[in-house]
């Protein structure tokens, strides 16, 4: 088995596809559900397939993210250069954070339209993708 990728229901459509094209996400496709329902497909233009889908149900009221979900995590190239661009598209992410000391990866912290947090991760150098075994060896 594998995660194939995150759903997120989202209030205003075009508000939330402005906010994650504007990360770097590329439109995959749409399906419509009825109702005025919608759902879009996203990924990274690297990414082999979708990671994210964004849900619009109009009828179901603004989205309420509540206290279960925490948060998304992306994995970045280069932080001080995503969180460059992503303040030249207007949005604000937060201070650049070392969590795991000077050598570990370095962090940032947004937050979308809906209120759904997303931590952007840069590994140091010579770091597999991802968290993996020997992080916690």
């Amino acid at each position: 088995m594998k995660t194939l990728f995150v759903g997120y229901r989202v209030t205003d459509l075009d508000r939330s596809l402005g906010f994650y094209t504007a990360l770097g996400y590329a439109e995959l496709g749409r399906v419509e559900t009825g109702d005025g329902a919608r759902l879009v497909i996203l990924k990274f233009p690297d990414e082999p397939a979708a990671s994210l889908e964004l849900v619009h149900r109009p009828g179901a009221g603004p989205v309420d993210v509540g206290s279960g979900f925490d948060h998304l995590a992306i994995q970045v190239d280069d932080l001080a250069t995503a969180l460059g661009t992503l303040n030249e598209a207007g949005l604000t992410p937060g201070p650049l954070q070392y969590p795991g000391g000077a050598q570990g990866p370095k962090t940032s912290w947004l937050t979308d339209p809906d209120g759904y947090r997303i931590e952007l991760v840069e590994w140091p150098s010579g770091h597999p993708d991802g968290l993996t075994a020997a992080d916690f060896a």
